[in-house]
């Protein structure tokens, strides 16, 4: 009888696991960098509202300005998060072709990373939605900025569909997901850096890379702002790929159970 086999999380990703759980003297310890992460990301909500002042050139009195310190983070990491997927991506098909052991930890990672990527390509184009109806009046305009984020959105979510229509067979869904996320790198970087400078765009295209467009009170609260999201998407990412790992352990003993009740 054919029965559908999870994959075997090979010894590394166990002892990984293991020295990630819990343990009643550690169970309340927090590390130094997520403590920071909380601190940053808290110093920016507060100073987007008492530090930064109304921005000139921007609508209602220039509080308009502040979705910046949310919106942008969230769009960089969206091209950033795509990065990581394909570099872990590209690790897993050229450790596939030199270990006898599947290497799905960097399978994890690269699905996390793809994920988060989703996740903040679509906030930042809610964010940027807002900004648009406050802004310019229109919640949508079909700008180049606009259009190519809904097109990664597209990108990022295949992705996932990719995966999720081969769930059940483990190591067909990480080749079938590492080689997509490698070939549509270059469309996907070429979207949101190449298109809104080749076409005019609605968006300010000095307003964050020059300098002097930008007064003292938002570099305070901006710059730690790329910081916190860095962080949070690192921190969210080790949780992801640990559910990951759990997961697959799981599903591992509960089908070695199966078979062993089977005989």
């Amino acid at each position: 009888m054919a029965t559908l086999h999870s994959p075997v999380v090979n010894k590394e990703d166990n002892q990984k696991i293991s020295t990630e759980r819990l343990t009643p003297q550690t169970a309340y310890h927090v590390p130094l960098w997520k403590a920071l992460t909380g601190l940053i990301m808290s110093y920016v909500i507060v100073g987007a509202f008492f530090i930064a002042h109304g921005a000139i050139g921007f609508a209602e009195k220039g509080v308009a300005a502040r979705i910046i310190f949310f919106h942008v983070p969230c769009a960089v990491l969206s091209s950033i998060a795509y990065f990581v997927g394909f570099f872990y991506a590209a690790r897993y098909l050229l450790k596939l072709k030199s270990e006898k052991i599947k290497p799905f930890l960097d399978d994890y990672r690269s699905a996390a990373a793809m994920e988060l990527g989703f996740l903040f390509c679509l906030l930042a184009t809610i964010t940027g939605s807002i900004f648009a109806g406050v802004q310019w009046g229109s919640f949508w305009n079909w700008d180049p900025r606009e259009t190519s984020i809904v097109v990664m959105l597209l990108l990022y979510a295949s992705y996932l569909l990719l995966r999720a229509a081969n769930s059940l067979k483990p190591e067909l869904r990480a080749r079938l997901s590492a080689v997509y996320a490698v070939v549509a790198l270059v469309p996907a970087q070429f979207l949101i850096w190449a298109v809104p400078r080749i076409l005019a765009t609605m968006h300010p295209t000095t307003t964050l890379t020059d300098p002097r467009m930008t007064s003292l009170s938002y570099k305070m609260v901006l710059y730690p702002a790329f910081i916190a999201f860095v962080l949070l998407f690192i921190w969210l990412m080790q949780l992801r790929v640990r559910m990951m790992m759990l997961w697959e352990q799981h599903r591992h003993n509960a089908q070695q159970t199966m078979e062993t009740d089977y005989r």
